[in-house]
């Protein structure tokens, strides 16, 4: 039996992947189902630089404002509502785009990844807290960093979370974190593209972002969060932008210094996504942004998929 196609667009932040997206689903009979962890949460919209509604209204989107920002969504739960959404408009005949930047969501959709699978040790996170406490967030991404130099790499270093929950693992199976992953073949006929830029160009669109960000209200968008009674410990608020923004409305940074920070810590994001999707994998097609993309993306995506014979099929299947 015949595999459902699957389109998964990857690329770094600030690539231009929601309007490349958004054209290629037009263009092919798409739906969108976001694969970005930070576009679940509502509220958070201008410093995850969410698809505009008018941008959303284009191209039905999946998976974006599922949940409050202190509702975690844990990456089963996620790849659970992935898979119905792919489902769904297969179901009705369009073709899905799973599109982010978030390599463990992307990977566990595609490919059945799942963390090991090892009960929480509550006392052994316990001893952890109190590490972090005393010593700091950053000595426990070092010692994973130590134990573990792939399960640091694919981690940011600011999700103590994950930084937690991987030391726990390895702390209680004596095993690596990044050795334990539960892997099955893809469910899907599974159509990867990526999409890149000069790294300079990348960085000078990740600084014209971030100006645009505070011009378009993210320090009053995180005020706002905070009046709602969202803590600023929570790990959706340790996002790159909602960190720096509360360390200004607390006086302990100014807006500029804010500004440079988040430089900082996208910069160091982009290296990491690309720890997840390398330009050397050969599963991966990658394309060059550049006027008439679209056009070569769509043309790629036609040659690989039967889109005209699928259409056809599921027209007869509801007749």
């Amino acid at each position: 039996m015949a595999k459902p196609p699957l389109i998964l667009l990857v690329g770094p932040t600030a690539v231009g992947k929601t309007e490349i997206a958004i054209q290629l689903a037009e263009k092919i009979n798409g739906e969108i189902v976001s694969a970005d962890s930070r576009l679940f949460y509502r509220g958070m919209d201008i410093g995850t630089a969410k698809p505009r509604r008018e941008e959303q209204a284009r191209v039905h989107h999946h998976l974006i404002d599922i949940a409050n920002p202190d509702e975690i969504l844990s990456l089963a739960v996620f790849q659970q509502k992935a898979r119905e959404a792919i489902a769904d408009i297969h179901s009705r005949g369009k073709l899905p785009l799973l599109v982010g930047g978030t390599g463990q969501y992307v990977r566990a959709v595609t490919e059945g990844w799942k963390p090991p699978e090892v009960k929480p040790d509550s006392r052994m996170r316990e001893k952890l807290e109190k590490v972090k406490r005393d010593k700091g967030e950053g000595w426990l991404y070092d010692r994973l960093r130590s134990l573990d130099p792939e399960a640091a790499e694919k981690i940011d270093p600011r999700n103590v979370r994950r930084t937690i929950r991987a030391l726990e693992v390895i702390l209680t199976t004596g095993r690596k974190f990044s050795e334990q992953r539960g892997q099955v073949d893809s469910p899907y006929h599974l159509i990867t593209i990526g999409l890149t830029r000069p790294r300079p160009e990348l960085y000078a669109r990740i600084d014209e972002r971030i100006e645009s960000m505070f011009e378009n209200g993210l320090l009053g968008e995180v005020k706002d969060l905070l009046a709602k009674g969202y803590s600023p410990d929570l790990p959706t608020m340790s996002a790159i932008g909602y960190r720096e923004c509360v360390s200004v409305i607390e006086g302990k940074l100014s807006a500029g210094q804010a500004k440079v920070e988040m430089r900082r810590a996208t910069r160091v994001f982009v290296r990491r996504q690309a720890n997840w999707f390398k330009e050397s994998d050969p599963n991966i097609k990658w394309f060059k942004v550049h006027d008439g993309i679209i056009d070569e993306i769509e043309s790629f995506v036609r040659r690989t998929l039967p889109i005209e014979s699928s259409a056809k099929r599921d027209n007869s299947t509801r007749k």
